[in-house]
């Protein structure tokens, strides 16, 4: 009698056999007729298809968030499988727990949906009923099912016939994280390799967010085995993958997308690698010399945003400071600007201060540039709330609210760079600010600079300032004390983190 190993099995698998549905696209629309086909899911059906022929085992899909990608291959390409081979082992994993389970309970219900009852499409699959959870179970009779897992759970003894891996890393956050990254990776080469047989085959399907993401550690560590299929949101090559001319957008699976101002909203670093799958390493700098922006003097109380006329008593001003707790040479400054947000919604820096102060200092600083520029509320980092400055401001009675760091130092200071890439961020003149010379080497250096106070400063602004305009029909010139404290409040919600909106640490991809 000949035993059949389960990697002889696996190998086995795989050999092309006629099949009701030609692509796991096929499937989706005869499952659900709202399905929407796009090109770019047509090459990802090609692929998937050649896959399961054997003309490849290892495939890589990059696309932009939200166009079907995971739809289409943790649901629909696994339920296409397991239809016209009902003894594949497949393992879904995601960078949690409940994200995989997801799809396996909605092929579970497909299961159990489309079973010829009632004149239904019959899928074929029936569950066994020892056997039903939605992130585990297996078909009756047979020696295939769907074994759901997170990154950093467990496959141990469970040949997996074919993986695939959904979204490695969760968001911006954990991607800007090293030992998040290394996380993944070792997920990988501990607990996914060794379940792999000589014949099985991994799908990564991923949207890129770091150059060093599993993405890119795989491609780096064995880049002949990868067959890669990357989708941008805008052509940019000549074999660009949806056979478009550069500069060509892709047709989206949500209808039309206005590409350019997604890419103004979300700024040039987070384009590149969220929407074009070309991370681009941080090391460059995230602010960009080209878009540091001046505004110049007008009459009175007037600026000039390059020949749009601004006029201050139209704009609410507050400002944001990163206190220093040392005079030492070594230790960091005691950076304060002081802003205001133009009708329009442009964020606009009146002056500011970068000095080594002791702490009895911070607070008439702070004081001074408030009153020169009729400022009102003073927002502080949180762990700073202990401080002089606050006890003596709130004892003078000007508001002081707090900030959050609720995220590392990189993701907080990409609304200010999308800011500066879309032109909507000025800084003052350089014959009126004689310090910016400091402040614009410490921005271009970060994240790798040795300070980062300026930059600290200047995404607290633009954290602040995107929770509080509104359009300008719906603004009002401010008193002699301010805007209202209901406007106050909208700041202040910004700032602490609680305010609605585009938010890139919590965006489900």
């Amino acid at each position: 009698m000949t035993v059949t190993s389960p990697w002889e099995f696996a190998a086995r698998a795989f050999e092309p056999k006629p099949r009701r549905w030609a692509s796991p696209g096929d499937l989706a629309c005869a499952l659900d007729p709202t399905t929407v086909q796009t090109p770019a899911l047509d090459v990802i059906d090609r692929e998937l298809v050649a896959l399961a022929d054997g003309d490849n085992d290892r495939l890589m899909v990059c696309m932009p968030p939200q166009e079907g990608k995971s739809s289409r291959i943790s649901h629909r390409f696994a339920e296409w499988l397991l239809v016209h081979d009902p003894d594949l082992r497949i393992a879904i994993v995601s960078y949690a727990d409940e994200i995989a389970r997801r799809w396996g309970s909605d092929i579970k219900l497909d299961a159990q949906t489309f079973n010829g009852e009632d004149d239904t499409i019959d899928l074929g699959i029936r569950l066994r009923t020892d056997s039903r959870a939605a992130g585990r179970w297996q078909i009756e009779g047979r020696k295939g099912g769907v074994y759901c897992v997170g990154v950093g759970g467990a496959l141990a003894g469970k040949p997996v016939d074919v993986l695939l891996w959904d979204d490695p890393l969760k968001d911006l956050e954990q991607a800007q994280s090293a030992s998040y990254r290394e996380r993944a990776w070792r997920f990988w080469q501990a607990v996914a390799v060794p379940r792999l047989g000589p014949g099985s085959r991994v799908v990564l399907v991923t949207t890129r967010w770091h150059e060093n993401d599993p993405a890119g550690r795989l491609l780096a560590h064995e880049p002949e085995r990868w067959r890669v299929v990357r989708i941008p949101a805008i052509a940019e090559v000549d074999d660009d993958p949806l056979g478009r001319s550069i500069g060509e957008p892709m047709i989206s699976a949500r209808g039309e997308r206005d590409w350019g101002r997604i890419r103004q909203s979300v700024g040039e670093y987070v384009w590149a690698a969220l929407y074009q799958q070309r991370p681009a390493p941080a090391d460059g700098g995230l602010f960009k010399r080209s878009t540091l922006r001046h505004w110049t003097k007008g009459a009175a109380e007037r600026l000039l945003l390059d020949g749009r006329i601004v006029d201050l008593r139209d704009c609410w001003r507050f400002l944001t400071v990163d206190l220093a707790a040392s005079v030492r040479t070594s230790a960091d400054y005691t950076v304060a600007a002081v802003w205001a947000i133009a009708p329009d919604g442009d964020l606009v820096m009146l002056d500011g201060i970068r000095v080594r102060l002791d702490p009895a200092g911070h607070w008439p600083a702070v004081r001074s540039l408030r009153e020169r520029w009729s400022a009102d509320v003073v927002f502080v980092e949180s762990r700073m709330f202990g401080t002089t400055l606050v006890y003596e401001a709130a004892k003078a009675g000007v508001p002081v609210q707090e900030l959050h760091a609720d995220a590392d130092k990189l993701t907080r200071a990409l609304p200010a760079t999308a800011r500066a890439d879309s032109g909507r961020l000025w800084f003052p003149p350089e014959d009126r600010f004689p310090a910016w010379q400091d402040w614009q080497d410490e921005l271009l250096a970060f994240p790798n600079g040795v300070h980062d106070d300026v930059p600290d400063v200047v995404a607290y602004a633009a954290r602040v300032a995107g929770a509080h305009w509104v359009p300008a029909e719906t603004q009002r010139r401010p008193g002699v004390s301010g805007y209202d404290d209901a406007v106050i409040e909208q700041a202040y919600a910004a700032a602490t983190g609680n305010a609605t909106g585009l938010d890139l640490m919590s965006i489900n991809y």
